[in-house]
């Protein structure tokens, strides 16, 4: 069999059919736009992620027999009361404790240096002052250049107020339309895509409850996971409790990669505070039971109507779609590598049914036309 043989071969299964390029010209032209225009469409992305989070909560209104417009302004008004407090207690707090942790940084230096040298005469045979000195060296200009990013993303932010300001009243009112005319939005959608869509909306009606699952799952994960976090380090007294907690929490967002490099400042500020000491070894226990109740309760729980993905695709596709997007490629990478697996399945199998069922109806016209 020639390469040009299987060429064909496959053009004639994925593309035979009408309906299978036109889905085709709809994702590239889809997935072009965000490359592309992603930056420009931020907050319109933005509110369509939100709408579609709160979607859930109206739809659970407009079942309890509450009228939609009602139901709309009741779970709009408190997602601005949530957006409020986040803006006016939380990320204060949060920037609070991050000003305090880089005053606190020459300290730590000092006190992991000390730390190394106490290792270095106990173990004279594993740590050379050499190892030690290019340790600290390294660890010193990996500090200054996160200061330096720091210190330039701090200047150039404040060009940008106008923008920011404009960004928060923009996602707010977007969102708000969203809600309230949504079905009169996806029905303009639909009318431009063609009459004959029935491989579009078996893709589609497969993916809609895995998306929104995955999404509010993904949500109510990290509030869950970032309060536990949160109250448990508060109990334990250790510094920078929120600025923490929000790091554990956002790095369920990368599975298994973010546990491990969440461990890392858990630690690091821990051994800091507390030296190593019964406190510091019962902090470590207290995050690997979170980690633990995360993966093995928290995340069958929330996720329990996800296509099964195995880790090695979730990971190929948090750096692929990380490595294009940013933080939403990494938000959304489960999702896309579950419509990328439907697509693969669905779409041979859908324009194999369209087949079978032109076939099926070529006899009764042809029957209908003798009589």
């Amino acid at each position: 069999m020639t390469l040009r043989s299987l060429l064909r071969g496959w053009m004639e299964r994925y593309f035979s059919d009408e309906e299978a390029v036109i889905l085709l010209l709809v994702l590239i032209l889809g997935f072009a736009v965000v490359i592309w225009l992603g930056q420009m469409l931020a907050p319109f992305l933005t509110a369509l992620v939100i709408a579609f989070l709160l979607q859930g909560a109206v739809n659970g209104l407009t079942r309890r027999r509450v009228p939609h417009l009602l139901a709309v302004l009741l779970v709009f008004l408190g997602f601005l009361g949530i957006l409020l407090a986040m803006a006016l207690i939380l990320l204060p707090l949060i920037w609070n404790q991050l000003v305090n942790l880089l005053q606190e940084t020459p300290r730590m230096f000092a006190s992991g240096q000390s730390l190394l040298d106490d290792l270095q005469a106990r173990y004279p045979q594993l740590i050379t002052p050499d190892q030690i000195q290019t340790w600290i060296g390294m660890a010193g200009r990996e500090v200054t250049q996160l200061g330096q990013r720091a210190l330039s993303l701090s200047l150039s932010s404040l060009g940008n107020v106008l923008s920011l300001i404009i960004y928060l009243v923009l996602v707010p009112i977007l969102v708000f339309f969203m809600l309230k005319d949504r079905d009169r939005l996806v029905g303009f959608a639909v009318s431009l895509l063609p009459q004959r869509r029935e491989l579009m909306t078996r893709i589609w009606h497969e993916m809609d409850d895995q998306i929104a699952n995955f999404v509010r799952g993904k949500f109510i994960e990290i509030i869950i996971v970032g309060s536990v976090s949160f109250f448990t380090f508060m109990f334990f007294g250790l510094p920078y409790s929120a600025l923490l907690a929000v790091l554990v929490g956002l790095s369920v967002l990368i599975p298994y990669i973010g546990a491990a490099v969440a461990t890392l400042p858990v630690a690091a500020v821990a051994g800091f505070h507390f030296g190593i000491s019964d406190q510091f070894v019962y902090v470590l226990i207290a995050y690997g039971v979170i980690q633990a109740l995360d993966g093995n309760v928290l995340v069958p729980v929330l996720f329990s109507e996800a296509v099964n993905l195995h880790p090695v695709s979730i990971i190929l596709a948090v750096l692929f779609f990380g490595g294009i997007w940013g933080f939403w490629g990494i938000f959304f990478a489960i999702p896309l590598a579950t419509l990328l697996k439907a697509l693969v399945y669905a779409w041979p199998r859908g324009i194999q049914q369209r087949r079978e069922e032109v076939s099926a109806e070529a006899p009764l016209e042809a029957e209908g036309a003798d009589e």
